[in-house]
């Protein structure tokens, strides 16, 4: 039947979903990820990259062999010149029509003199000239400074957001909305962590831009939060929560639609950059764009607004709120009916006229219908005679 489906049935509040109510549950399972993030942080901490390491490339012509081979060779080549020294990734790039195709090594920190030597014994094991092989040594000085520009991007970024919500929608927001992304950024990081993948200049800037794809999901659930909160103590019949719990059914299938046209996208570079083209830096920005994304949808729904219906609970208008919400239910659960001294006994009210006396009796004061106002009568006036008129004529005359 038309108008049963999901979507429609989310946005008419009829699906059931009660992820507000559920809140404690919520918090619950964000504290154990977050415990488990700092734990890999300290235990198993990060993979970075050549960049933040620092390190050595190493090209050689993918005429040579195999990528497996390659590495392997040059994995044993690179343990001859030292316990630590070996391959950290290997990739093949170039192509693209001009038939320059190279694997590119990159290794752990090498010295001038066991660069040298490598270059030399690569050479020789695949029997092609040593100025074939081209190298180059990475700084983690550049490493350093990127992370130095990253973090004071993010903070101007949290500043600059945080004013905007606030000014947009409520301080209570703004906090819900920076504690969702600060979440989302502890998640990723802590995949990155606990499985080991490679921190790279592209991770950064990937890292960088998840935040507006998660402030862009808290957002259209704040506005819609926003509109059915509007005037929501002058309501009777659903409190805060309530309210806020609907909006987010409502703008669910929303953000489910938004997240997963976003994904396929980056998905699809993901695959491209990983396993067509072996482009490290397409895998490694696609990679942290779609966990943080797939990240950010979760916290959206299941921390921000749980997070802002807590504070807004501690309001003492939205607890008064609640209290009468409360005590109208119980009273027309006991029969009664709401407004009446029972029910105002249970939320502390102390009217002596009860709150449906008023309309009542303005109800009953009230002219019918087609009811002719009532004529005015002097005080001495009888059968409808002016005042005074004994029947004598104006000037004491006598009656003829």
């Amino acid at each position: 039947m038309a108008g049963s489906g999901l979507a429609s049935r989310l946005y008419r509040g009829e699906a059931g979903l009660d992820v507000v109510g559920r809140r404690k549950l919520w918090f619950t399972v964000a504290g154990v990820l977050v415990l488990l993030a700092l734990a890999s942080f300290l235990i198993r901490g990060f993979n970075p990259g050549i960049e933040f390491a620092g390190g050595n490339v190493l090209r050689v012509p993918a005429s040579v062999g195999t990528l497996e081979e390659v590495e392997s060779r040059t994995d044993t080549i690179l343990a001859e010149q030292g316990d630590e020294a070996r391959v950290v990734t290997a990739q093949q790039v170039g192509g693209g029509g001009t038939g320059e195709e190279f694997y590119e090594l990159k290794t752990t920190q090498l010295g001038p003199e066991q660069d040298t030597a490598a270059r030399t014994a690569l050479a020789q094991s695949f029997g092609i000239n040593v100025d074939q092989i081209s190298g180059d040594r990475v700084s983690k000085a550049w490493g350093d400074q990127v992370t130095s520009r990253a973090l004071l991007g993010l903070v101007i970024f949290l500043a600059v957001v945080s004013i905007y919500l606030v000014l947009r929608f409520e301080w209570q927001m703004a906090v819900a909305a920076i504690a969702s992304l600060l979440m989302n950024l502890v998640l990723t990081a802590g995949i990155y962590s606990a499985v080991g993948l490679e921190v790279t200049p592209s991770t950064v800037i990937g890292f960088l831009t998840i935040l507006g794809f998660a402030l862009y999901d808290v957002v259209v659930v704040f506005d819609k939060v926003q509109e059915n909160t509007r005037g929501i103590t002058a309501n009777n019949n659903q409190t805060y929560g309530e309210a806020a719990n609907l909006a987010l059914n409502q703008s669910l299938m929303r953000s489910f639609n938004t997240s997963v046209v976003a994904l396929l996208p980056v998905g699809s570079i993901l695959f491209i950059g990983a396993f067509l083209l072996g482009a490290g830096t397409l895998k490694d920005l696609g990679l942290v764009l779609f966990v943080g994304m797939a990240v950010a949808f979760l916290t959206s729904i299941l921390l921000a607004t749980p997070l802002l219906v807590m504070m807004k609970n501690r309001d003492p208008r939205i607890q008064a709120h609640r209290k009468r919400i409360a005590a109208r239910r119980s009273a027309i659960a006991r029969g009664e009916t709401p407004g009446r001294p029972a029910a105002r006994a249970a939320t502390g009210e102390t009217e002596a006229e009860p709150v449906d006396a008023e309309p009542a009796a303005l109800a009953g004061a009230a002219p019918k219908v087609g009811a002719r106002p009532a004529a005015k009568r002097s005080s001495g006036a009888r059968g409808g005679r002016p005042a005074g008129g004994s029947g004598n004529r104006p000037g004491g005359a006598k009656r003829r």
